[in-house]
């Protein structure tokens, strides 16, 4: 969302840009993370979300809040949300993550847009880690691929962190 060398048309960022490079990092001040397992109550989300969701972004197009496992939030929190999400400021986006979507009140539910990920086909994940193991001039079995597949469950994350953790013990050769 924030961009600035995005096409109309593409979906992802470009990776290099300023906001990009800011974000991945974990230094933008326009991208904002909340744990909601450790803030769960309304004070916290008055004083992360909704006071600071007045202020015009930093830089960027949009101040961006991800609030991670939304679900744990306390009904009074969600209360104090809700005004936030029914008139957000124009500047604004929430993004609300859960993988417990049972948890959230209809209230809450009935003014988002809902994004469903769903786990990575096995031969995408396979083309990106040999991609990852002929960049880093990496030789690896296809057993070895399979089973970090297998282990990853459809995570790319997982599955990038299992390959990482078997070139730091293996070296060039993966068997």
């Amino acid at each position: 969302l924030n961009c600035s060398n995005r096409k109309t048309d593409d979906t992802e960022p470009c990776g290099e840009c300023a906001s990009c490079v800011e974000i991945t990092s974990g230094r933008s001040l326009d991208v904002i993370e909340i744990d909601a397992a450790s803030n769960t109550g309304v004070d916290s989300v008055r004083e992360n979300i909704i006071s600071a969701s007045r202020f015009k972004p930093a830089r960027d197009k949009y101040r961006i809040f991800i609030i991670d496992e939304v679900h744990m939030l306390s009904t009074s929190a969600f209360n104090a949300l809700l005004k936030t999400l029914e008139e957000p400021p124009k500047k604004v986006v929430l993004i609300l993550a859960t993988t417990e979507l049972h948890k959230l009140p209809g209230t809450i539910l009935s003014r988002c847009e809902r994004f469903s990920f769903r786990r990575i086909p096995a031969d995408t994940m396979k083309n990106r880690l040999l991609e990852i193991c002929k960049s880093e001039e990496i030789k690896i079995e296809d057993e070895v691929l399979a089973r970090i597949i297998t282990l990853s469950e459809g995570c790319m994350r997982d599955a990038e962190s299992i390959l990482g953790q078997l070139i730091s013990v293996s070296g060039n050769s993966i068997t």
